[in-house]
C-alpha cells in the first residue's frame, strides 16, 4: 500500500511519527508531505524522515490561509501523481482535496468537533465533510454540552488522545540526563511554562493567553518556588530571554514527565503534561461550559489539569500546587488510572489506515473503542 501523510505542525509530526514507522516497518510505501511551520520540519528531519514541503504558510492572515489553498492542493496533487497513494492521511482540508482529485481515499483525525468551533474552522470542515472517507476523534471531543454530537456516519470515535500515539508508554520512555541538558540536579525542582503564538485556525476566533506582565507576575511568583523554564511560540520580552528553556526540541517531552508543574495558555503541552503525569495548569479565553472536551475530561474525571478563563486564577492555582507536599506522587496515581482506561491512538491508527476500508466498517460495527 501507498499512504501520504499530510503533517502540518509539530504536534502532528509526533502523533504521526510511530504510526509512520510502524506501517514502513511492514513494508507499506509512506510518503511525507509537510507545511514549514514551527519546529516541524527540525522534527521531521530528527525523525530521520523524507518531506515534501507543500507550503510555507503560516503567522499569515486568514484571507491569505483561504487563498492560498487551490495552489496548495495543486502543488501536491502534482508531487503525489505519480505514486499513484491508495490513502491519504492527515487533518486538515488539504489532505482530502489532494485525495479528491488523485482519486484516492481520505482518513482525516481531529482532537476536536470543527462543527462546535469558530466559523472558519466549521466552515473547512463542512465544504471537505463530502469528499472525506472518514474521519477520527478522541470520543472525548463530545460533552454533554456539545451543540453536536456526531460529524456524520464517517465519524469513528476513539478512547484515547492524540497525545498517547507518542507518549503512552508503550512509545515513550523519560530519560533523566534532560536535568543535565537544564543545568539542575536531579533533586532540584522545576517548572515549565509555555506560551501559544495564538496564530492556527483553531485561535480565530478570538482566542487569548496570558499577556506579557501576567508571563512577568508567573515568572516572578514561580521562581520563589522552583527553577523556571519558557517554552515560548511568540518573541519574548528582553527581560524574560534568561528564561527561556534552552534544549533540542525533542527533548521537551522528557522536561514535562520530570517537571513538577506544567502552567500554560496553549492546549497540546498540558494534555502532554497531564499523559505524563504533571500537574497542569492552562489558561484560556476558551475554558468554561464550552470548552474542548479533552480538557473538560481531564479536568472533571480524572483531576489532572485545572484550566481558567480568568488568567489571575490560573496564576494563583499555580502557586497553590507547587506548595502542595507529595504533587508529584499525587499525580502519578492518577495518571495511571487514566492509562488504564485509554488505548493505544497509535496502534489504533496503524491498525485503521492498515485495514481500511475493512476497519471502518468493523469500528462503525461495535459500540466503543
Amino acid at each position: 500500500m501507498i499512504i501520504a501523510f499530510f503533517i502540518n505542525t509539530p504536534a502532528q509530526a509526533h502523533f504521526f511519527k510511530n504510526i509512520i514507522k510502524g506501517l514502513e516497518s511492514k513494508g507499506h510505501k509512506v510518503l511525507i508531505l509537510a507545511r514549514e511551520y514551527g519546529d516541524t520540519i527540525p522534527l521531521l528531519k530528527y525523525f530521520k524522515f523524507n518531506y515534501f514541503i507543500y507550503t510555507d504558510v503560516s503567522n499569515c492572515s486568514i484571507y491569505r490561509k483561504i487563498y492560498t489553498l487551490p495552489y496548495n492542493v495543486l502543488k501536491s496533487y502534482n508531487f503525489l501523481k505519480k505514486y499513484k497513494p491508495d490513502l491519504l492521511v492527515g487533518a486538515g482540508i488539504e489532505c482530502v482535496y489532494t485525495a479528491l482529485l488523485l482519486n484516492s481515499k481520505s482518513i482525516l483525525f481531529t482532537d476536536s468537533m470543527p462543527l462546535n468551533e469558530s466559523i472558519y474552522v466549521k466552515s473547512q470542515f463542512l465544504l471537505c465533510k463530502p469528499f472525506m472517507s472518514a474521519i477520527i476523534s478522541p470520543a472525548s471531543v463530545v460533552t454533554p454540552n456539545s451543540p453536536k454530537k456526531s460529524l456524520g456516519p464517517k465519524h469513528i470515535m476513539i478512547n484515547s488522545y492524540k497525545e498517547l500515539a507518542y507518549l503512552h508508554p508503550n512509545h515513550f520512555v523519560p530519560d533523566s540526563s534532560i536535568y543535565d541538558l537544564l543545568g539542575l540536579t536531579e533533586d532540584e525542582r522545576f517548572i515549565v511554562l509555555r506560551f501559544n503564538a495564538f496564530d492556527s485556525v483553531h485561535d480565530l476566533g478570538g482566542v487569548t493567553g496570558f499577556s506579557v506582565d501576567e508571563k512577568r507576575k508567573l515568572v516572578d511568583i514561580l521562581s520563589k518556588h522552583a527553577k523556571v523554564f519558557i517554552s515560548s511560540e511568540s518573541k519574548l520580552p528582553q527581560d524574560l530571554k534568561e528564561f527561556s528553556i534552552n534544549i533540542p526540541k525533542h527533548r521537551i517531552h522528557d522536561a514535562l514527565y520530570y517537571a513538577d508543574l506544567v502552567v500554560a495558555d496553549t492546549g497540546t503541552m498540558v494534555i502532554e503534561a497531564a499523559v505524563l503525569g504533571t500537574p497542569a495548569v492552562r489558561f484560556s479565553t476558551n475554558a468554561g461550559a464550552n470548552d474542548l472536551g479533552i480538557f473538560v475530561e481531564l479536568s472533571s474525571k480524572y483531576d489532572l489539569i485545572y484550566t481558567y478563563d480568568d488568567p489571575e486564577l490560573a496564576i494563583a492555582k499555580a502557586k497553590e500546587l507547587i506548595n502542595r507536599p507529595n504533587l508529584k506522587k499525587e499525580w502519578e496515581h492518577k495518571k495511571e488510572i487514566l492509562l488504564n482506561d485509554k488505548i493505544d491512538s497509535s496502534l489504533f491508527m496503524e491498525w485503521f489506515i492498515e485495514e481500511f476500508p475493512q476497519s471502518f466498517n468493523k469500528c462503525l460495527s461495535q459500540k466503543s473503542i
